[in-house]
């Protein structure tokens, strides 16, 4: 009787709320990016890095970069941990080539992390961009409940409006090749 009672109470419980639920999918190649309200970096410099003018709330279509590498991450993740360095990388490749400079940033989404995690992840590997803490899960959960880590290139239509370009799980493998991949998939010979 009482396993009876603990099942018609799993029932109960489980049944209203979805289960078994379906994770959401990211946005795929040529589907728009959806309108997520992330939370500006604290500091003036990631806000500078970003073409954000203060402080307060954002979304992608307002950095000033034209195409945004989106990294899904979590500072628990031994996968993301691993892959910081390349991604270091490949922001220093970037960063160093006038041509890309200012037109393609990286912005890590911390999920499930605090500020304070994000901080501390950044601090542990030396992260130079900006991680974006999202400790309720809530812009991961509009994004697309993918594992960590996960790259979304983004590049902005002539009308301003994001559009997803590149959509991976798993890490970029050298950071050349990668780069090269993006500029590709992103047609970085048009960028303005």
């Amino acid at each position: 009787m009482r396993k009876l009672a603990i099942v018609a109470f799993l029932v109960f419980v489980m049944v209203p709320a979805g289960f078994p639920q379906q994770a959401k999918a990211p946005p795929a190649p040529g589907a728009d990016f959806p309108k997520v309200v992330l939370t500006a970096p604290d500091t003036r410099s990631e806000r500078s890095y970003l073409g954000l003018s203060g402080r307060g709330k954002f979304d992608i279509s307002q950095i000033k970069a034209p195409v945004v590498i989106l990294e899904i991450l979590s500072i628990y993740c031994p996968y993301c941990q691993n892959e910081a360095p390349n991604i270091n990388e490949l922001y220093r490749m970037i960063e160093a080539d006038a041509n890309l400079r200012g037109k393609i940033v990286i912005v890590g989404l911390g999920a499930g992390n605090s500020a304070y995690e994000a901080g501390a992840f950044k601090k542990k590997y030396s992260v130079p961009f900006p991680i974006i803490p999202d400790p309720e899960f809530a812009a991961y959960g509009q994004i697309g409940e993918v594992r960590t880590p996960h790259f979304i290139g983004i590049r902005k239509t002539s009308e301003g409006d994001p559009r997803v370009f590149y959509s991976k799980t798993g890490a970029i493998g050298d950071p050349a090749e990668f780069l090269a991949k993006i500029k590709k998939a992103a047609g970085i010979k048009e960028l303005k």
